[in-house]
């Protein structure tokens, strides 16, 4: 089984920035957003030993969604300050690690992640048994999971990560990761600032779901609903059709995907050691260092077993 890591920048680079206490470099610059993204980077890498890796950023122009909704995300407090620089810092180290970085202007980096999974699956690439690992803490994309396609998410800090494939979405929401759209569509959003269905909750969209397979097979039999919850679907039909719209994860974005500049193959690991000097990451350099020795004093066999072990504990066996 070969991997393909996607990697959402921007939601790891928050989730490290207020999990981690401020971190200062040599010449005074605050990293710690810096040394947890790329703290989590090396144990993706070493745990899941993947064969593609490419991360995906948002752009600071507005997005297609903030046109269809003036107050889309609107509540959403402005980044740190002390963030803000930190982003650039990851983009060039990625660049000089040999990383392919994606980010369009009017899409979400969750729409990229969404077109480069579709594309990965598409029958251009002719690579056998290819699975898909989105990391990202935005349940958003679990919208996205499916046969091929898994997301791994944070739960705590940048250490503990839950594995969602198909049956462990259902156990957690009672609903189908293809569901999920419809969901959001009557439920809405309160981290983006859009509603869905006002007096439609999570346990009743669940139930209503459930019962009629879709949001739309829902709206074509209003009538056999109950009367109050037909009323609320029937009042807020127009919210709820932009609820859906927002919620949906591009897959078709202005993007084209070359695996082979994807390989974690050609990464420059020597030249992400410097950069480590440089910021003065002492930790993850000797990570970096025990990575290396362990892959030539192990042999093939316990190679093999650990693999496996390793894939128990994440929920690939």
């Amino acid at each position: 089984m070969q991997r393909f890591v996607l990697i959402d920048g921007n939601a790891i680079l928050h989730r490290a920035f207020h999990a981690l206490p401020p971190l200062t470099s040599k010449d005074g610059q605050v990293v710690n957003a810096v040394y947890g993204f790329f703290s989590m980077l090396i144990k993706i890498i070493g745990d899941l030993k993947p064969q593609y890796l490419a991360v995906c950023f948002d752009k600071e122009k507005p997005t297609f969604r903030q046109q269809l909704y003036v107050g889309y995300q609107a509540q959403r407090p402005k980044m740190a300050d002390d963030l803000v620089p930190q982003i650039g810092i990851v983009h060039e180290v990625l660049q000089k690690m040999g990383v392919d970085i994606f980010e369009v202007d009017g899409y979400e980096a969750d729409d990229l992640i969404g077109t480069l999974a579709n594309q990965v699956q598409s029958s251009k690439f002719k690579v056998q048994s290819l699975e898909t690992i989105i990391v990202s803490g935005d349940r958003d994309m679990l919208q996205l999971v499916n046969s091929h396609v898994k997301v791994l998410a944070p739960i705590k800090g940048i250490t503990e990560m839950i594995l969602f494939d198909e049956k462990l979405v259902e156990e957690k929401y009672g609903i189908k990761s293809s569901q999920f759209i419809d969901y959001k569509a009557l439920v809405g959003d309160s981290s983006d600032n859009y509603p869905g269905v006002a007096g439609i909750g999570p346990k009743t969209a669940v139930g209503l779901i459930k019962e009629y397979g879709s949001f739309d097979e829902m709206y074509k039999n209003i009538n056999s609903l109950p009367p109050k919850i037909a009323k609320k679907l029937a009042t807020d039909a127009e919210q709820a059709a932009l609820a859906k719209k927002l919620a949906t994860i591009v897959t078709d974005a202005p993007i084209a995907l070359k695996l082979d500049e994807c390989l974690c193959a050609k990464f420059d690991m020597e030249g992400l050691k410097k950069e480590f000097e440089e910021l003065g990451f002492k930790s993850l350099l000797k990570r970096l260092e025990t990575n290396g020795s362990k892959g030539t004093e192990e042999t093939k066999g316990s190679k093999v077993k650990k693999e496996k072990e390793k894939n128990q504990q994440l929920g690939f066996l």
